[in-house]
């Protein structure tokens, strides 16, 4: 058992940089500085407990950052980086951006972006784009196989380039959309977990953005200016199941604020007997459990 991982949540400047107290007529420019800082401070710390609370990294792994171009995953990349300087075990970064040949994509953004940073990084090209558009019915939603198809071709390229670690954008809200999801169309109580084996045992995929707030990724990246591509293959349809349930999570909270909190630590705290999954519980067995608990205080009573 390797010994506890501490992340430290403090960005690598932030001495350099605390302001003292200012008065409540402080310039918009600091006041702003100051903003961004806690914004900042509280993502990397979100990031850290979830990386501490499931082991998400471990010495020598090498992190493969699935970069999209949304604001989710440059925002996991630039906090990984930061939190990457100051670790306590030394790990590497490595993004990958999968282009899916969709017609308009500007190949030039993550290139120019990636080089100026310094990143190590690959493009992975693959037209999974012509495929989806063949194989979807007119009408249907894309999501689930063009899903399947980047999933397939990233877990591929993972083993090439001998990343130990597959890392995605999805935050709190990915989670919980995820879980009405599958509660309202496909009859299961299931989401995505923080930290995830695949099928075949090859790869494990880590999401270190599980604890964080879609409102605060959104605004971190307007102020970090990301080059955000949009997805015209599945951002573009109408009446997808996700964008309806994403709305319904966001009236919840509007009414009801904190609503969103205790949903997403119910994730993290499940009763199995108190659900009716009999793979999960022995509900058969508690008679068993039943008698032996009676004689077990029959005996410690004879005994007293």
């Amino acid at each position: 058992m390797q010994d506890a991982v501490t992340f430290d949540p403090r960005p690598a400047d932030e001495a350099a940089s605390a302001e003292p107290s200012t008065p409540s007529a402080e310039a918009p420019d600091a006041k702003a500085k100051r903003e961004f800082n806690k914004l900042q401070k509280r993502l990397r710390r979100q990031v850290g407990n979830a990386i501490i609370d499931f082991d998400m990294i471990r010495e020598g792994d090498k992190v493969m950052v699935c970069l999209s171009g949304g604001k989710d995953s440059y925002t996991m990349l630039e906090i990984l980086r930061n939190l990457q300087r100051n670790a306590p075990v030394n790990f590497s970064l490595v993004a990958v951006n999968l282009d899916q040949k969709q017609p308009g994509f500007p190949e030039h953004v993550l290139p120019e972006y990636l080089d100026g940073l310094g990143v190590d990084y690959h493009i992975l090209e693959r037209d999974t784009y012509s495929v989806v558009k063949e194989k979807t019915p007119e009408g249907k939603t894309t999501c689930a196989l063009c899903s399947r198809l980047r999933r397939g071709s990233l877990y591929g390229y993972a083993e090439e380039i001998g990343a130990t670690k597959i890392a995605l954008g999805h935050h709190r809200e990915d989670i919980l959309e995820t879980l009405f999801l599958n509660m309202f169309f496909g009859g299961s109580l299931k989401s995505m977990p923080p930290k995830l084996l695949s099928d075949d045992g090859k790869n494990i995929v880590i999401r270190p953005l599980a604890y964080c707030r879609e409102a605060d990724i959104a605004e971190f990246s307007e102020r970090m200016a990301f080059p955000i591509i949009p997805c015209n293959l599945c951002g573009s349809q109408p009446n997808l199941q996700r964008q309806v349930v994403k709305e319904m999570l966001a009236e919840w909270e509007a009414k009801h604020p904190g609503r969103l909190e205790s949903m997403f630590k119910a994730v993290t705290n499940v009763a199995p007997s108190q659900l009716a999954d009999r793979e999960l519980f022995d509900f058969a067995g508690l008679e068993e459990k039943q008698a032996k608990m009676q004689a077990d205080r029959i005996d410690l009573h004879q005994e007293r």
